[in-house]
């Protein structure tokens, strides 16, 4: 009777679990989107902006929506952390992008990481979200311009979800949103990325 009781309970706990990693360079808002996410779907205050360092190896936070597991895994975006962002891709879900549009200078280097992500082949059939971050700042590229340049990298993606979204992390405006098109996407994308089944 035990072994059917304990059966029985592991049945009714368990729910399924997703892993998306959040790559983009180095000052892009990355953490600051992190802090941001657990702030508003866990209701706590994350990380104040001044005191977030630049990320060197891994940032973890974990939240849940309709009954799944989400895990968000911040990668540093250093250059000589980017080659780490490979190690994540065989077993992630989703891959968020973050651009910081108010820094014009860095879009082609941006443009170029971006493209060495999508090339790679364990990342096929993966749904990525590009998110132009720092939209608060007055003098950031708008999403039209960041749009026309993945729009040439989002020709490889093929039938693969992607989708290009305005956001500040800072204030937290178009995050909830960017969660929402995330959390459609992996589950839509069960066939390809089966979720890891956790219990409660």
């Amino acid at each position: 009777m035990y072994s059917f009781l304990s059966g029985l309970y592991k049945h009714l706990t368990r729910r399924e679990a997703y892993y998306i990693v959040i790559i983009g360079l180095d000052n892009a808002g990355k953490t600051t989107l992190l802090e941001r996410i657990k702030s508003i779907f866990l209701g706590v205050p994350g990380l104040p902006p001044e005191r977030i360092a630049p990320t060197v190896g891994l940032n973890i936070g974990r939240i849940d929506i309709g009954g799944s597991r989400i895990n968000f895994q911040d990668l540093g975006g250093q250059t000589d952390l980017q080659t780490i962002w490979e190690r994540y891709y065989r077993e992630c879900h989703a891959i968020v992008f973050v651009v910081d549009s108010s820094d014009p200078e860095r879009i082609e280097e941006c443009k170029n990481a971006l493209e060495r992500v999508i090339l790679d082949d364990t990342v096929e059939g993966v749904p990525v979200l590009m998110l132009a971050n720092k939209q608060d700042v007055p003098t950031a590229l708008r999403l039209e311009s960041i749009k026309e340049i993945f729009n040439q990298i989002a020709e490889r993606l093929g039938a693969r979800d992607s989708r290009v979204l305005p956001i500040s992390a800072l204030e937290g405006n178009g995050v909830k949103e960017a969660v929402d098109w995330l959390f459609l996407r992996v589950q839509r994308n069960k066939v390809n990325r089966p979720p890891i089944i956790i219990s409660q």
